[in-house]
């Protein structure tokens, strides 16, 4: 894979990842604090790693393909 590509790919995950763990955080988090850290963890990986692999990406690749369809 070209550096390129990995840069976009990166970029794309962040665009995912970082409002989605805040998102979460904000709702679960009160209730989640309760819990031991790698609970924690695990529950938000549980929910967020499904999120992004079947929602989150597809979604960014979409509103990405459609912006450079218009633009060619």
């Amino acid at each position: 894979m070209k550096i390129k590509m990995k840069w976009m790919m990166t970029l794309k995950i962040w665009v995912v990842i970082f409002p989605s763990i805040t998102l979460f955080l904000s709702v679960f988090g009160p209730a989640l604090s309760a819990l031991p850290l790698y609970q924690r963890t695990f529950l938000l990986t549980v929910v967020l790693v499904p999120w992004m692999v079947f929602v989150g990406l597809p979604f960014i690749d979409a509103v990405i393909h459609q912006i450079f369809k218009r633009n060619a």
